[in-house]
């Protein structure tokens, strides 16, 4: 008996039916672009919030008051 397990029937099973070939791993260049540029906005943001936060101490004590008492009084 012959194992036909992705062949269709009929047609014996070679090598290449056993071992398909894999998708690339290497994304396009289009989307390292993107990521880069992802990458670069989000570290820009974080810079840009942690600026503001030595700006307005007062403000970003407020904030994190604020963030803390959201997450201490939501429930699954």
């Amino acid at each position: 008996m012959v194992c036909t397990l992705f062949a269709p029937r009929g047609v014996p099973m070679t090598e290449d039916a056993a071992n398909p070939p894999r998708p690339r791993l290497v994304a396009p260049r289009r989307d390292l672009d993107r990521l880069h540029r992802r990458a670069e906005f989000l570290r820009e943001l974080e810079e840009a919030k942690a600026l503001r936060d030595r700006i307005a101490p007062r403000r970003a004590r407020v904030r994190r008051l604020r963030e803390a008492m959201r997450r201490a009084t939501y429930h699954h």
